[in-house]
């Protein structure tokens, strides 16, 4: 019976922070089916005349569904750049000592530590010299410096989890390098990418200071798009706002549905050599 009070007791803390981090999202779907006119005479739990108003105008106006796309397309290729550089790198830290390895795997942690911001000056600068400012390509180069790092560190913990015994014996059966990483590594590790996809994901979807500045007119993501919206002419449009917020939220919940069970073994696989 102690048990079970000290366990209830235990629980509360977490049930209380998990009720909290709800509210906002619960708020934010609820504005999201609420009129304008309800939202602004009177606060209610729920929407007493629900509508996809909101919604309609987000799937109907090019604007707004093309600044989801633009957001997407730059996205998946950033997570494609950064694992397809950042496998080979893994490799080479978890395989291999050479001069300086040690503290080269420590810098890309480190260089993780950098504000977006401060690379912002730069970025645009040399991008427009390359004229690739409004292109997805800027965007997702831009956002590999921090999604790299990151995911060296964790692809790195995951080979270091498989044998070495099995580089050696798929040498001796005539495995190219090469081969061996598609037909033998890659399965072995595929949770592993799967984490790192979701961490690279994350990252470049909900960074929008450089995405904003890298893009003009054809690329805009949602974020300068909501921005815009905030300053209609008559007010903020918070239903439309809150629709548009629900439907940025989605991709990373589907993200974490499907590494949910191994985003904890990516994070404690990494460490520094």
């Amino acid at each position: 019976m102690r048990q079970m009070h000290k366990k209830s007791r235990q629980s509360i803390v977490p049930a209380i922070y998990v009720f909290l981090l709800m509210v906002p999202i619960y708020w934010l779907i609820n504005m999201s089916f609420k009129t304008q006119y309800e939202i602004g005479s009177q606060v209610t739990l729920w929407p007493h005349n629900p509508t996809l108003f909101n919604y309609a105008i987000i799937f109907s106006d090019p604007s707004w569904y093309l600044a989801y796309m633009h957001a997407a397309i730059y996205v998946l290729m950033n997570v494609a750049m950064s694992i397809t550089v950042a496998l080979p790198a893994a490799y080479a830290f978890s395989r291999y000592r050479f001069m300086g390895s040690r503290h080269m795997f420590f810098w890309f942690l480190a260089s993780r530590m950098t504000p977006p911001a401060v690379m912002l000056v730069p970025f645009v600068q040399v991008f427009s010299e390359l004229q690739l400012i409004d292109t997805h390509f800027a965007v997702a180069l831009a956002h590999c410096m921090f999604t790299v790092p990151i995911a060296v560190w964790i692809l790195e913990g995951f080979i270091s989890s498989v044998p070495r015994e099995i580089d050696e014996m798929a040498r001796v059966d005539g495995y190219s390098l090469p081969r061996f990483f598609f037909r033998i590594l890659i399965p072995q590790i595929a949770p592993g990418i799967g984490v790192t996809a979701f961490f690279c994901f994350m990252f470049s979807w909900i960074e929008l200071l450089l995405a904003n500045a890298l893009t003009t007119i054809n690329t805009k993501p949602i974020g300068p798009i909501m921005g815009r919206a905030g300053g209609l002419v008559g007010g903020v449009h918070e239903g439309l706002l809150s629709a548009a917020s629900v439907l940025t939220i989605l991709p990373g919940v589907l993200m974490i549905f499907f590494v949910r069970n191994h985003i904890a073994r990516g994070l404690s696989l990494g460490q520094v050599k």
